[in-house]
């Protein structure tokens, strides 16, 4: 399987901005590209997914908050955040659909 890597993460206030990042090894071109979160006390959520041609749809909790991006020539894919929230405290995970998992990357904000 194509390893998938994770990294940007970390600790951030209330209000602030995070990018995370996700490279794909083997490439990622005209693939499909997803984000997932998992807080601490729920399930895993699916956050949006970047097609080839880079339309994206987003789920309603994080509209307008948080946007994917691509580059196929450095195999990466980005999750840019906004506006961050308490809530929005979780592990980051990309995926690569259907199987390829990274390993996570945790994302804090504090109030």
């Amino acid at each position: 399987q194509v390893p998938l890597v994770e990294s940007g993460g970390g600790v951030v206030q209330t209000g602030g901005s995070l990018t995370l990042s996700c490279r794909a090894s083997g490439g990622i071109t005209g693939q499909t590209l997803a984000w997932y979160r998992q807080p601490p006390t729920r399930g895993r959520e699916l956050l949006g997914f970047i097609v080839a041609n880079n339309v994206t749809d987003m789920a309603t909790s994080v509209e307008g908050r948080f946007t994917i991006t691509r580059d196929d020539a450095k195999a990466m894919v980005y999750l840019q955040m906004t506006n961050l929230k308490p809530e929005d405290t979780a592990i980051y995970t990309c995926n690569m659909p259907p199987h390829r998992w990274g390993q996570g990357t945790q994302v804090t904000v504090s109030s």
